[in-house]
């Protein structure tokens, strides 16, 4: 079944608001077991993808996840590109920065981890952190030993939000795709999800005093989110906003996302030359 995912893409130019994009939708899948095979299907066409753009080694596909705490990035990321050949997959997660991350702009850090051609890059959290947690806690940005006189521009996120345009079409000119996935998740479910982690002790580890110091700064966050898919979405590097209450369905969704977005780089195998062909006769020779 073809998901159509146009509908969960942010418009470059269209300022959004969340309060109207669906936390979650009608399932894509009619029971788990349907779920399970759907999600195979895509898995196994995207590792075939993903062997001829190791092959073709042109292309790069850099794919960064956002989201508030307990809307299941780890998970989607761990579903989602399981069955992938991990040699020529990259995964990095983005935390509190190190003083000597922080002794460079805010890019730095994150510029470092891009994929080289022929390989997926994720990105769990990534150089969008300085426009959203930043933003909402300036005192980090305080810490960031930028100049005095930026710290009170006005401007400020509106040129951060420059740079990262600026940075994700030079990278698409030279070959990296990128495609940006906000999990959109619900304050209720989220809710739900903590507790869920408190009631099971194979989960107590993932639950901390500061995702609950977080949670009452949602509308902040909803506001700094907003800010940054509606400046950032640009037609070479799309944000999708992603239903995230249900789990099967948003993984779903990003694997559909993913699928077509290889599929549009029309990728195939290097042509073999003549000159190569008598290569590897010669070689045959040999081995023979």
């Amino acid at each position: 079944m073809k998901i159509h995912v146009e509908k969960f893409r942010v418009r470059e130019g269209k300022h959004i608001k969340l309060k109207k994009w669906d936390t979650k939708v009608k399932p894509f899948y009619k029971s788990k077991e349907d779920y399970q095979e759907i999600l195979e299907e895509h898995i196994a066409e995207m590792s075939r993808l993903q062997n001829l753009l190791y092959a073709n080694s042109r292309y790069a596909l850099l794919l960064i996840f956002q989201a508030m705490d307990a809307a299941g990035k780890d998970g989607a990321i761990q579903h989602v590109m399981s069955g992938l050949n991990p040699q020529g997959c990259q995964v990095y997660s983005f935390k509190r920065p190190s003083s000597q991350e922080l002794a460079h702009d805010f890019l730095w850090r994150t510029t470092r981890c891009l994929p080289e051609r022929g390989r997926i890059g994720i990105f769990n959290r990534s150089y969008y952190e300085s426009t959203l947690i930043v933003r909402v806690h300036p005192e980090i940005l305080a810490g960031e030993e930028i100049p005095e006189d930026l710290l009170d521009d006005e401007k400020i996120w509106e040129h951060r939000f420059q740079s990262i345009l600026c940075l994700e079409k030079h990278l698409h000119r030279n070959g990296t795709r990128i495609v940006k996935f906000f999990l959109h998740l619900s304050k209720g479910e989220q809710r739900r999800r903590f507790l869920d982690r408190i009631n099971d002790p194979h989960k107590n580890w993932k639950l901390s005093a500061d995702d609950t110091r977080e949670r009452g700064l949602w509308k902040d966050y909803m506001e700094a989110y907003e800010d940054c898919l509606s400046a950032t979405s640009a037609e070479h590097a799309p944000w999708f906003v992603i239903p995230a209450d249900d789990k099967p369905n948003a993984r779903l969704i990003i694997s559909q996302v993913v699928l077509d977005t290889l599929k549009s780089l029309k990728l195939k195998l290097p042509e073999v030359t003549e000159e190569r062909k008598k290569e590897l006769q010669a070689i045959r020779k040999l081995l023979e």
